[in-house]
């Protein structure tokens, strides 16, 4: 059974530093691209960032770039979203997605999807 497992959300200020954590199961972890989403309530879901089959191909959102790095380590089957000088509008529930395009860019929509996790940034 294919499972994603969300976790590291939580509350953080302004300014400050948080990273997520997906752990993978049920699929090959290292023939799929990884990619984080995000959306708050209301909202369309937006990409934030995807890692290619070895992670040494990644892409940004702009909204994020710069803030943001992705990362995989694909023997723990995990892959990090690690966050830097977040801002209040970066709240909301992120998704963890796994596509079996090797270098998925985050267009269309990806195969598998985790169950979320969410980010508050407080002023």
């Amino acid at each position: 059974q294919v499972q994603l497992e969300e976790s590291g959300g939580g509350l953080v200020q302004a300014g400050g530093s948080l990273r997520l954590s997906c752990a993978a199961s049920g699929f090959i972890f290292s023939r799929y691209g990884m990619a984080w989403f995000r959306q708050a309530p209301g909202k369309e879901r937006e990409f934030i960032a995807a890692a290619s089959w070895s992670g040494d191909i990644k892409y940004y959102a702009d909204s994020v770039k710069g803030r943001f790095t992705i990362s995989r380590e694909n023997a723990k089957n995990t892959v990090y979203l690690q966050m830097s000088s977040v801002k209040p509008e970066d709240t909301a529930v992120y998704y963890c997605a796994a596509d079996p395009s090797l270098y998925y860019s985050g267009s269309g929509s990806p195969e598998y999807w985790g169950k979320g996790t969410l980010v508050t940034v407080s002023s």
